[in-house]
């Protein structure tokens, strides 16, 4: 007779607070890109990525852009669902990564984009200024969102009241 076999010992499960909040980072921003470009390139064709060339190179702009997003995001949910599996998913991070994502997305195309790069405007003629105020304070609040949730967790953390 041979001794039972007993399965290999599994170590204990670990949060990954800062992989999750990376992770999530990432699903916010492809998520913000896509909510971008679905609404306002596509349903209200106010803009393309890149406006300053044809139709058609604009066209094209949305279509790299919209891939990217895509991309951003199966990797990201891939990401995700492997914190799942090995059971390191940090929520309380996860969401606050999120937020940071969605935040820093938007913060970015309305400053970097807009502004500084002028590769497009929120919309053409009309005044520009309400949509930048209500786009830049938008992702601002999404960004002030992430760090409240960032600096909760990072106090349950600490405290040990779990992520």
């Amino acid at each position: 007779m041979s001794a039972p076999v007993h399965p290999p010992s599994v170590p204990e499960a670990r949060p990954e607070p800062r992989r999750s909040m990376v992770v999530c980072g990432v699903i916010g921003i492809a998520v913000m890109a896509a909510v971008d470009e679905i609404v306002f390139h596509q349903v209200l064709g106010w803009h393309h990525f890149y406006d300053r060339s044809t139709t058609r190179v604009g066209l094209l702009s949305d279509g790299l852009l919209h891939t990217a997003e895509l991309l951003a995001l199966v990797a990201g949910f891939f990401l995700f669902a492997d914190l799942r599996r090995r059971q390191a998913l940090a929520p309380a991070h996860a969401w606050a990564g999120f937020f940071l994502g969605l935040g820093t997305f938007q913060l970015f195309d309305g400053i970097v984009d807009h502004k500084l790069l002028r590769l497009h405007q929120i919309r053409y003629g009309v005044d520009v200024t309400p949509y930048d105020w209500a786009w830049n304070i938008g992702g601002l609040v999404l960004l002030l969102i992430g760090v409240g949730l960032a600096v909760r967790a990072a106090r349950r953390g600490r405290t040990g009241a779990g992520s």
